[in-house]
């Protein structure tokens, strides 16, 4: 029987699977690993939405099919939230629909809107589903760069020029997982222009929407007008609300686009449990405290790690967004590729880190490091830092 399936050749081995399968085996061994790999979020949602998911559990008409789309009050509160957050108007039966988690519903739109051999314009390094979501769909990959300079307007004039079929959808991800750059509105202001142009759709994933630091808020793509025309944007309660677990996220924006990918889903999924649905609604809409306090959390944290990492020998741009930062591999130890070096920093330091050669090529001399310990934990993963580092000759000292 034939078991060489079609779409099994066009993914290849998870590369971050490998670091993860070695930090599952220390610590079965009983190795206090640092897990700084996985953007996991380690605190827990408000009270008031769990209790809210609790009490809507127990009554006796809430365990049905849900709507794919989402509940009618949950559309209603993300656009409220649009409104009051960038000052965009939203029409929540048309322009929204609630996906579960920004990755299942890029998945969902790709699938949606991909005819075999179209070409997609996808950053590169980039968080794996705006590559693969689309592969799996058919399509072909052509990367852009992620850092959003004068390279990356030209990359975009350049794949319009020369590929063939001409690209038909754009990826964004500001702020970037993994890099954390980030961008301003007249970043996104000239690219709803070059889209108009070029005639391309531009998917903006705006997950990390409310971990901006330094107080410089992130804008959407939605802010700019007409950006409805030819954009889509997700975003996600994971890291806003700590709600990672519980599969929750949006898309809004273009019509079209829109009740594409709801006419998908509508064959794929009846939508996430109801009382789920109706705890979202209660964050949204609730007191917004955690979420100040989160960005809080997040960028102390930032603070602490760009500190005792560079006291240790390790120096690492502070980001200025997301849940991450983006390392440059220690310049001694940069000839050991990202992979290898991530798995010595697990054997060796006991701390895992992302190898950025997962997110692509031009990820490779990085590695991602997801700021989900506390303090005290991250100042520990450094002194193992500089104790493995001191053992090399490579901690710059």
């Amino acid at each position: 029987m034939n078991t060489d399936f079609y779409r099994m050749k066009r993914l290849p081995p998870y590369v971050i699977a490998e670091v993860n399968a070695m930090r599952a085996a220390a610590r079965k061994e009983g190795r206090d690993i640092i897990d700084l790999g996985m953007g996991n979020p380690d605190q827990p949602p408000p009270q008031h939405v769990i209790d809210k998911l609790c009490e809507v559990a127990q009554k006796s008409d809430a365990h049905g099919y849900s709507q794919s789309k989402g509940i009618p009050g949950l559309r209603k509160a993300k656009a409220n939230y649009y409104g009051r957050r960038f000052g965009v108007d939203l029409d929540p039966e048309t322009e929204i629909v609630v996906t579960m988690g920004s990755k299942e519903g890029l998945a969902s739109l790709a699938n949606a809107i991909t005819a075999p051999g179209d070409v997609i314009l996808a950053p590169n390094p980039s968080y794996p589903i705006h590559t693969f979501g689309f592969i799996i769909a058919g399509a072909t990959i052509r990367a852009v760069p992620t850092t959003p300079d004068e390279e990356y307007w030209r990359a975009l004039e350049n794949a319009m020029a020369f590929t063939v079929p001409r690209p038909s959808v754009l990826v964004v991800n500001f702020p970037s997982n993994p890099t954390a750059e980030v961008v301003d509105l007249a970043f996104y202001e000239r690219l709803v222009a070059w889209a108009k142009e070029n005639e391309v759709w531009i998917l903006s994933d705006l997950a990390y929407s409310e971990l901006y630091y330094d107080g410089n808020p992130t804008p959407s793509i939605m802010q700019v007008p007409g950006a409805k025309d030819v954009a889509v944007e997700f975003t996600s309660m994971s890291k806003t609300y700590s709600m990672a677990g519980w599969r929750m996220g949006f898309a809004v924006g273009n019509k079209e686009l829109i009740a594409a990918m709801t006419r998908v889903k509508s064959y794929l999924d009846y939508g996430a449990f109801t009382p789920i649905q109706a705890a979202a609604c209660a964050a949204l809409n609730g007191p917004q405290d955690i979420v100040e306090t989160n960005r809080a959390l997040y960028q102390k944290r930032r603070d602490v790690m760009v500190e005792s990492f560079a006291r240790a020998g390790w120096d690492i741009p502070p980001p200025p967004a997301s849940m991450f930062a983006w390392a440059p591999l220690p310049p001694a130890l940069k000839d050991m590729g990202s992979l290898e070096f991530s798995k010595q920093l697990l054997t060796h330091a006991e701390v895992a880190v992302a190898p950025g050669v997962g997110y692509g090529e031009m990820g490779e001399g990085f590695v991602r490091i997801a700021m989900v310990e506390n303090e005290q934990r991250l100042r520990q993963a450094a002194r193992n830092v500089k104790r493995y580092l001191s053992s090399l000759g490579a901690s710059g000292e």
